[in-house]
């Protein structure tokens, strides 16, 4: 599922400084939550006075723009109203000793003219080279869409005819490594599938990585077409058993899967970690109030932001265009906030930014199709074998509501080759977790659990002996 969202807004952060002239590029490392984002400020003076941009390399952000920067007796400050981002730091000799702010919490950052590297994460699962199989780069087309995909297909050293398996990511921008707060959990299930005799095809997603088109503007339904281009390009490699090709997908890709599997005869087995089996909204209510309360957040201010969220998403569904929907969406909102005098906006942000981030959150193809989208009309419809897994402590994507939803659907369709299974104490991204917050993901060091990554890798043999 999509990560949440002031993770998201902590990535468009940031700011710079310098002594007697602060102008030119500074760098510096933003750590929270155990994780890093580089951050890049270029500061140019003119007659009007002090402007900057922010780049974020790993984010493949650049030219952001600063609202506003000022730089006086050895003081920067920086500010980026529609993030509700603001950093004060003090130049001393070569570097700028300041603090980072957004939405209430603060992190110390520090600014050098010199590049400065991460700290290396400690990720013990992942595979170093040279591999004891064979690793391909590709480009898939998708004709339906006019472009092309960029991914890496892994081949067992010794044999042929071998099953195969096409990862699908979750939601947000992903490349083939899945990659997320320094864990590449796509990696880390090719490396294993591979090494036990299945091969593995993973792309990066549309717009991401080497893959062309647009990411922005795509919906679930879209990403099934290159899935679907994936097979067919599958079906070409002689080294493949057209007859043994599956597909595995992670929280959206779990979603995807089956929408592919239940109109393709070569699609041979899913496998659904973290998918999902009720509608998008619901699942976002759910996902809503299990963080908030994994976060501390009071009980009354969880009801509240259910029952918003949950006249907010009706309004969705409803929806017959989006300019009719960001009208009313736009009424609600502000509405909600003339009512509610204890509410309070990001820091920095006025209302106007506020309510323009919500309605183009809510109206972006993406969600409002995943709103409106039933898994379980697909679900019904797949013949082929399947395997659902799940961690207790997913918060993202429950398994109690989400299992049995996926296993209701499946018996509906008549469908009696499936497998059901809830892992103990792991999280959403199959991390052996405490509470299964999200915060947690960037600290733990394992990327994905032994036992889930056996089970899926006996069932797939099992399936395809």
């Amino acid at each position: 599922m999509r990560t949440l969202p002031f993770v998201l807004f902590l990535f468009l952060s940031s700011f710079i400084g310098r002594a007697q002239d602060i102008t030119g590029q500074w760098n510096g490392v933003l750590k929270f939550q155990g994780t890093q984002l580089r951050l890049v400020f270029n500061i140019s003076k003119s007659e009007k006075g002090y402007s900057s941009t922010m780049d974020s390399p790993d984010q493949g952000a650049k030219g952001i723009p600063v609202t506003a920067t000022t730089f006086e007796n050895s003081k920067l400050k920086i500010e980026i109203a529609n993030a509700g981002i603001t950093y004060g730091g003090e130049l001393k000799e070569n570097e700028v000793q300041g603090t980072f702010k957004q939405g209430g919490m603060e992190f110390p950052l520090n600014l050098s003219r010199k590049a400065i590297e991460k700290e290396a994460l400690k990720r013990p699962q992942e595979p170093v080279k040279p591999y004891p199989y064979v690793t391909e780069d590709v480009v898939i087309q998708n004709p339906q869409a006019s472009i092309s995909l960029a991914g890496t297909l892994s081949l067992p050293e010794k044999g042929s005819n071998f099953p195969v398996a096409v990862l699908i990511s979750g939601s947000g921008p992903q490349n083939r490594d899945e990659e997320l707060l320094g864990h590449k959990p796509f990696l880390i299930i090719a490396d294993y599938l591979t090494r036990h005799g299945i091969a593995v095809l993973r792309f990066d997603d549309r717009g991401v990585g080497q893959s062309k088109g647009e990411f922005k503007t795509a919906t679930s339904a879209d990403f099934a077409t290159d899935v679907e281009s994936a097979v067919a390009y599958l079906k070409t490699r002689k080294e493949i058993d057209p007859k043994k090709i599956g597909l595995i997908g992670h929280s959206e890709g779990g979603i995807i899967a089956p929408m592919v599997a239940s109109r393709s005869k070569d699609v041979n087995f899913i496998v659904l970690l973290a998918g999902t089996g009720i509608r998008g909204d619901k699942l976002l209510l759910i996902q809503q109030e299990l963080i908030a309360r994994a976060n501390g957040v009071s009980e009354a201010e969880i009801k509240k932001s259910l029952e918003s969220g949950s006249i907010a998403f009706d309004m969705v569904l409803k929806s017959k265009d989006i300019p009719s929907l960001t009208t009313d969406l736009t009424r609600y909102i502000k509405d909600v906030l003339s009512k509610d005098k204890t509410a309070e906006l990001p820091k920095g942000m006025t209302e106007e930014q506020f309510i323009s981030s919500q309605i183009n959150q809510l109206t972006s193809p993406w969600m409002v199709y995943f709103i409106k989208y039933d898994p379980a009309i697909a679900l019904e419809k797949v013949k082929c074998s399947v395997l659902a897994v799940n961690g207790e402590k997913d918060l993202q994507v429950p398994p109690k509501e989400n299992l049995t939803a996926i296993e209701n659907a499946l018996k509906k369709g008549k469908n009696k080759n499936v497998t059901i299974k809830e892992f103990p104490n792991l999280n959403h991204l199959f991390q052996e977790a405490k509470t299964g917050s999200p915060s947690e993901y960037a600290a733990i060091e394992q990327t994905f659990a032994p036992v889930a990554l056996e089970e899926v890798t006996q069932w797939i043999l099992s399936k395809t002996k």
